[in-house]
């Protein structure tokens, strides 16, 4: 049968879903979601693809259709009929037998429309109340009444608490990106105290490595690389914005004053040269410096690119869709984009780039950064654009050499903004010129702002608005729970995912305006969180009733990010050099990579650039570091706020056989020789440790030992494969140390580095 049989639904509404008849529908949460996939196709806001006349996109004009209060849309919806069912068999729109049932019961409940019928996403948020539990003496704090409610409501309990080891080690790689030391977890163990774990947090939000390891999820966002992207990658300097990004979190600058100095630090009647080093943020996207291209055409691409950008880090919305045509879902029309794209069409910046280094506009960094005198830290005017004919013919800016970066300078008058007809350059509708102005349907613009990027930047920090502090908040919690609230987390638009806890994503939001932008405060509140410290162990039916762990029954358990899986092994191994900040790193990297695309050549680094932490690693757009990527990092074309886990063979060949790793082992190896005092088996037993950060088994420790006696056994009888193995990498190895034995305790290292536990958190 083709149609959805009427007798059909009646008895799935009666057995099939009890929790949706005894609930309420909500027309926000129940109803207006379910229109876009299934109806918008034939009956949204595109005039062109819109059929019958009818519009459901449109509160004023559906309910004047009459098809909701006539019956019309109840009947098409549980027609068996093909020519009468909606929607029609044919068609690429679709409907959940679980979403038609609830717009049946909506239509058969009187079809209520509210006058206010905006997407959740778009209305404020207001603090909620904390909600009654039947087991207030879990509550930590206020996150976990939010949860522990959703969890009574689904007749669930959450999970023990993790043990001691397992929070230290989870909470330490997520507010620094490096495991604890065993020195950290056995003071950590000792201490018996009631606050023992709030003190290791705060320890951990003091230390330098915070900043670092939180400026990884904005450099992939801002998409932070050291070349130019596009077909001749040209080189750039931007490793000052990231020694700034790393200080501003270090010091924890509140995100208002975080994000407007990145905007518009420019134009703060405060300005100096760090809030201007600040603005590079906005110029961080592809440069083309192709010589056949035409530099009109890519001044558009690039102002589009930070509008884009906007949507996605702070708003959470697909505005790409805009560029082009009035925005299929969110009410954002394409006049609405241009409005946008007009905040950055001041931008005294050139179309095509330079042969290498950093476009203009660009200011030049003095020696002693960051550690600048006063008059070193004064605002600094650019240069004004410089075009030269180079030997090609081809009419190029003059470049910034290294001691130069990028920032945001605008022209004494602003180019002229149109919209541009299917988004292309050459096709601007000049009968009328589009002034800046943000979209009407998200947030209220303040008169007395403005109408430049400092005015953007307070419309987006406005604590009336309602995506900005949502949006950062779940972005988070994602950082903590692999998940956000709303698992879309680039996109909080109709066509994203409803947040899991609606409640506990306002009262996060309002919260962070409420501490005055206090971000450390958040992650504080967050990782304290009895929601937090749960432990990452679930039964087989949580796993097969919530796979995702959406209602939040137990702690997270995630692999750790692809910059934690290389700086984890340097720590282990003592290799780390910890020098924050300066110029990017090459490390080891497959020969002839680089190549493989173009005739650029990549040039090794030698000593203590070779153990840098992975966040300084030089990216090279159109050949990103390989380790990085095999672990589902960023490649950082575009802004990217989410990206997805694979799990491949080539990730355990990598941790196996990539020359880091090789060499991490050997020296991991090392510091097992070297605890003189003790038996191999407790060599062994200190190294799993080191790397788990937990005690061993028995049965663990015979496995590794039995490694060990085969290791030692096989260099015995092949000398020269163990003298192979000992010169893996630049650091030559101890030659107080037998070969033999060394190199049988580096295979029993890298199988410690190479377990899961390695790199997963738990």
């Amino acid at each position: 049968m083709r149609g959805f049989n009427y007798h059909m639904l009646c008895a799935f509404l009666s057995l099939g879903t009890l929790s949706l008849k005894a609930a309420k529908i909500d027309f926000a949460s129940d109803i207006r979601p379910v229109f876009p996939e299934a109806c918008y196709n034939c009956h949204g806001p595109d005039a062109k693809a819109r059929k019958a006349k009818l519009r459901l996109d449109d509160r004023e004009a559906a309910l004047a259709s009459g098809v909701i209060s006539e019956g019309e849309m109840l009947m098409r919806l549980t027609s068996d009929d093909p020519e009468k069912r909606m929607p029609p068999p044919d068609s690429t729109s679709t409907l959940a037998d679980a979403d038609r049932a609830k717009l049946v019961q909506w239509l058969k409940a009187g079809g209520d429309w509210p006058e206010d019928d905006r997407h959740w996403a778009f209305v404020p948020p207001s603090q909620p109340k904390l909600p009654k539990v039947k087991n207030p003496s879990w509550v930590r704090n206020g996150i976990d009444g939010f949860v522990l409610a959703r969890l009574e409501q689904e007749g669930l309990q959450p999970s023990v608490e993790a043990n001691k080891a397992t929070l230290l080690r989870r909470v330490t790689f997520d507010l620094t990106g490096l495991p604890p030391t065993i020195k950290e977890l056995d003071a950590f163990l000792k201490d018996a105290s009631p606050k023992a774990y709030e003190k290791a947090v705060d320890r951990l939000l003091a230390s330098p490595r915070y900043g670092e390891h939180m400026a990884l999820d904005w450099m992939e966002a801002s998409r932070y690389a050291d070349t130019d992207g596009y077909q001749n990658d040209r080189l750039r300097y931007m490793w000052v914005w990231r020694d700034w990004l790393i200080k501003a979190l270090n010091d924890n600058m509140p995100f208002d004053r975080f994000v407007t100095e990145q905007m518009a630090g420019d134009l703060l009647p405060e300005r100096n040269f760090f809030t201007q080093v600040a603005t590079g943020f906005n110029r961080n996207h592809r440069i083309n410096s192709e010589g056949g291209s035409i530099p009109d055409e890519w001044i558009v691409e690039y102002v589009a690119d930070r509008v884009e950008t906007l949507g996605t880090m702070f708003l959470g919305l697909t505005l790409t869709c805009s560029r082009c045509h009035d925005h299929k879902y969110d009410p954002v029309s394409q006049k609405d984009f241009y409005r946008l794209f007009a905040f950055f069409n001041g931008i005294d910046e050139a179309g095509l780039g330079p042969n290498n280094g950093n476009s203009p506009p660009f200011i030049k960094v003095p020696k002693s950064w960051p550690n600048l005198s006063g008059e070193e830290a004064k605002f600094v005017v650019p240069d004004p654009v410089k075009i030269k004919v180079v030997q090609t013919s081809v009419p190029r800016p003059q470049p910034g050499a290294p001691d130069t970066v990028m920032v945001l300078h605008e022209l004494a008058k602003p180019r002229a903004t149109y919209l541009l007809k299917r988004g292309l350059y050459d096709r601007p509708d000049k009968s009328e010129e589009l002034h800046s102005a943000t979209p009407p349907a998200i947030g209220i613009w303040d008169k007395k702002w403005p109408r430049n990027r400092l005015g953007l930047a307070r419309w987006l920090l406005d604590p009336a608005h309602p995506l900005t502090a949502r949006v950062t908040v779940n972005r988070m919690w994602q950082h903590y729970f692999g998940r956000g609230l709303v698992k879309t987390s680039e996109n909080f638009g109709v066509q994203g995912e409803l947040p899991s806890h609606p409640e506990l994503l306002d009262w996060l939001a309002t919260e962070f305006i409420r501490r005055k932008w206090d971000s450390k405060a958040i992650n504080r509140l967050i990782v304290t969180s009895a929601t937090y410290r749960q432990a990452s162990i679930a039964t087989p039916e949580l796993l097969q009733r919530d796979p995702e762990n959406r209602l939040l029954a137990h702690g997270p358990r995630k692999r750790l990010p692809p910059y934690a899986i290389r700086d984890a092994a340097l720590s282990a191994s003592g290799l780390m050099v910890g020098t924050i900040g300066g110029p990017s790193v090459k490390p080891y990297m497959p020969p002839g990579l680089w190549g493989s695309i173009s005739n650029a050549r990549y040039k090794q680094d030698k000593g203590d650039k070779l153990y840098r932490r992975s966040m300084y690693t030089y990216w090279r757009r159109t050949v990103p570091p390989p380790t990085m990527m095999t672990f589902n990092a960023a490649a950082r074309e575009i802004c990217i706020v989410r990206t997805d886990q694979t799990t491949t063979p080539l990730q355990a060949l990598t941790l196996m056989n990539n020359k880091t790793f090789v060499e991490a082992a050997r020296f991991l190896g090392e510091k097992m020789m070297k605890q003189k005092a003790q038996a191999p088996h407790q060599r062994v037993a200190w190294a799993f440790r080191l790397v788990t950060s937990r005690e061993p088994s028995q049965d663990e420790v015979e496995l590794l030992m039995g490694d060990l006696q085969f290791f030692l056994k096989d260099f015995k009888q092949h000398p020269k494969e163990a003298g192979k193995l000992l010169k893996v990498g630049e650091k030559p190895a101890d030659a107080a140390l037998p070969a033999t034995e060394l190199a049988a305790y580096a295979l029993v290292a890298n199988t410690i580095l190479n377990l899961d536990e390695a790199i997963m958190q738990n």
